[in-house]
C-alpha cells in the first residue's frame, strides 16, 4: 500500500499497484481497528477524519495476508459551515451568495464545509490556501439560466510578456466563456474534497441545444482552473456539465483522485478531463463515462501554442476506468504547444469508439510536438478501434480542405506539427470490431517511431463497419489488422491478433519495420 494524498479530513491510498481500476483481489479495510468496507478498487479514499490525528489503515486479503500503514492528517485552522452563512440547501432557494461568502470569509488553512443538502448555485470562485469539502449527500446544483452566469473574457490587455491575460478558453482559443461551477484563477494550495456531487444540470437547460452556437459566450465547465498550482480534487462526482467537465489550464502540480465524471453518451462535447498546457498532473483511480473523449490532453491551437509555447507535460493517468465515450485517452487535437512525457498505465476501457488516440493536423505549428507518449498495461473490452494516431484530423472549419487532407508531401514550414515516439505496451483489447489500429502520419513529417510491444488484439465474431480515424479518404472497415501509413520506424514485438479478416499488416510509406 502507498499513501497518495492526505488532507486534514481525508486520505487517498493505492491498494494494488498491479491492478487496474479494479484491484486483482478484494480487500477488507480497517481503520484504527474498526471495520470499514470491502474494497474492490485499486485506489480508495477515506473521509470523515479528524485533523492532526494519527490513523492506522489495515488491509486484509485473507486470514494470513495483511498490510498496514500509518498516516497523520494535516492541521486545520477552522471550519466554516455554509449553513451558518444562511445557505438553505433545500433544492429551491438559490444559495450562491451564501456559499461565496463562506469561501471568501475562510482564512488560510481553513475549511469550508458544505453539509448534506441540495444547494442551487451559480458559479463559485475559489481562493488560495483553502479546503472546500462537499460532504456525502451534498449536491451543488448549477443554475440553468445562462443569463445568470458571469462571463470570463478571453483576453484582457495586461502588462505581460504576451500583452494580455487569459481567462476564458474555448477549444484551444482565447474566447469569452461562461464561468464554471467551480472556478479558480491564479490560486495555490487548494483542496476540493468530499463524497458529494457537482451537477451542471445541462440536461435541464439549453446548454446542449445547438452546442456549437455561441450565445453570449461559450459554454462553461464544472471545474476550470487557470494558472493554478498545487490543487487536489478528491472523491467528488461531476455530472451533466454544460461542456467539458474538468478543465485545468496553464496550471501545475495537480492531483485528481478517486473522482467520478458522468454525462449521457450522446451529450455534446462533454469531455471528462481536459488538461491544457499543464504540467505535473496525476489522474488516479477515476471512473469516466461521458459523451465525448473521456480524457483529452491539450495545449491550444496555433495562436495559443505559438504565443505561450506551453506544452502539456509530465502527466500520469493510472488505475482509471474509461467507460463509453468516443475516445478513452486522447492526445490532441488542440496540441499546438506540444504534449510530451505522458504515461497512461493500469487502466480499463469499455465500449469506447477509439481507445488510445492521438489527434493532430497540419497548421498546428512547429511547437506542436507530441513525443514520449507511453500507454502501458491497458485492457479494453468492446472498443471499436484500440489504437489510433491521426495526423489529418478533420476538425475546424477548414478540416476537410485539400491542404489539411492531402496525401501529397507538402513543404515543411512553421505550421507543420511533429509526432515523435508513441509506445503501446502490454495493451490487451478484446471484442474489437474495426481494425487493430490505424496510424496516419503526414507525408512530409511521418510519425517518427511507433512501438507495439506485448500486445494482444482479439476481434468480435461479428464486427460492424466503422471509420477507424476521422480523416477524409479513410474507408469504413471491419476486422482489419494494423493499418499504418507514413511512419519512419515501426517496431512490433510480440504482437498477437486473432480474428483478423485479411492481412495482418497493411503498410504504406513505412520507412523501417522492426518486427519480432
Amino acid at each position: 500500500m502507498k499513501i497518495l494524498f492526505v488532507s486534514s479530513r481525508s486520505c487517498t491510498v493505492l491498494l494494488d499497484p498491479e491492478g487496474e481500476y479494479l484491484a486483482r483481489r478484494k480487500r477488507r479495510l480497517f481503520l484504527n481497528g474498526e471495520p470499514l468496507w470491502k474494497e474492490e478498487r485499486s485506489v480508495t479514499s477515506l473521509f470523515g477524519l479528524e485533523p492532526e490525528s494519527e490513523y492506522t489503515l489495515e488491509c486484509r486479503m485473507g486470514e494470513e495476508e495483511t498490510e498496514t500503514l500509518t498516516f497523520r492528517t494535516d492541521k486545520e485552522i477552522c471550519t466554516m459551515n455554509v449553513r451558518d452563512f444562511g445557505a438553505k440547501g433545500d433544492g429551491e432557494t438559490e444559495d450562491t451568495a451564501m456559499l461565496q461568502a463562506a469561501i471568501l470569509s475562510c482564512p488560510a488553512g481553513g475549511r469550508v464545509l458544505i453539509p448534506e443538502g441540495n444547494y442551487v448555485t451559480g458559479p463559485l470562485f475559489l481562493k488560495s490556501h483553502l479546503t472546500l469539502e462537499l460532504a456525502k449527500g451534498a449536491t451543488l446544483s448549477l443554475l440553468t439560466d445562462r443569463k445568470r452566469f458571469p462571463i470570463l473574457p478571453g483576453k484582457t490587455p495586461a502588462r505581460t510578456e504576451q500583452g494580455n491575460l487569459l481567462l476564458g478558453l474555448w477549444e484551444g482559443t482565447a474566447e469569452d466563456g461562461f464561468a464554471s461551477a467551480l472556478t479558480g484563477i491564479d490560486l495555490e494550495d487548494v483542496r476540493i474534497i468530499g463524497e458529494g456531487v457537482v451537477d451542471g444540470r445541462a440536461d435541464q437547460g439549453d446548454w446542449w441545444v445547438n452546442p456549437k452556437e455561441r450565445r453570449g459566450a461559450w459554454r462553461g465547465y464544472l471545474l476550470h482552473l487557470m494558472r493554478c498550482s498545487r490543487v487536489t480534487v478528491q472523491g467528488l462526482t461531476f455530472r451533466n456539465s454544460p461542456s467539458w467537465n474538468l478543465h485545468p489550464a496553464f496550471s501545475d502540480t495537480l492531483d485528481f483522485l478517486n473522482i467520478h465524471i458522468q454525462a449521457p453518451y450522446h451529450s455534446p462535447n462533454t469531455d471528462g478531463f481536459d488538461p491544457e498546457s499543464c504540467r505535473d498532473v496525476r489522474l488516479l483511480g477515476t471512473e469516466i463515462s461521458v459523451g465525448d473523449d473521456c480524457i483529452a490532453i491539450k495545449s491550444g491551437k496555433i495562436q495559443l501554442g505559438s504565443t505561450y509555447k506551453t506544452p502539456c507535460r509530465n502527466l500520469e493517468i493510472a488505475w482509471c476506468a474509461m467507460l463509453d465515450g468516443h475516445g478513452g485517452v486522447t492526445v490532441g487535437s488542440e496540441m499546438a504547444g506540444g504534449v510530451r512525457d505522458v504515461r497512461v498505465h493500469h487502466c480499463y476501457m469499455r465500449g469506447n469508439d477509439r481507445g488510445l488516440r492521438v489527434k493532430t493536423r497540419r497548421d498546428r505549428g512547429k511547437d506542436g510536438v507530441i513525443d514520449r507518449i507511453f500507454f502501458e498495461h491497458v485492457t479494453m473490452d468492446g472498443v471499436r478501434v484500440p489504437l489510433v494516431v491521426n495526423s489529418m484530423y478533420f476538425c475546424d472549419a477548414d478540416g476537410h480542405s485539400p491542404r489539411v487532407q492531402s496525401r501529397e508531401k507538402l513543404p515543411v514550414d512553421e505550421t507543420t506539427p511533429t509526432v515523435g515516439t508513441i509506445c503501446f505496451e502490454q495493451v490487451t483489447a478484446m471484442k474489437c470490431q474495426t481494425c487493430a489500429g490505424y496510424v496516419l502520419g503526414l507525408p512530409e513529417k511521418p510519425v517518427e517511431h511507433l512501438i507495439l510491444k506485448d500486445c494482444r488484439i482479439d476481434f468480435a465474431a461479428e464486427a460492424e463497419l466503422f471509420q477507424p480515424a476521422m480523416a477524409d479518404g479513410v474507408d469504413l472497415c471491419a476486422g482489419r489488422g494494423l493499418i499504418v501509413k507514413f511512419v519512419r520506424k515501426l517496431t512490433l514485438e510480440n504482437v498477437a491478433m486473432t480474428g483478423v479478416r485479411g492481412e495482418r499488416l497493411d503498410l504504406e510509406a513505412v520507412e523501417e519495420l522492426e518486427e519480432g
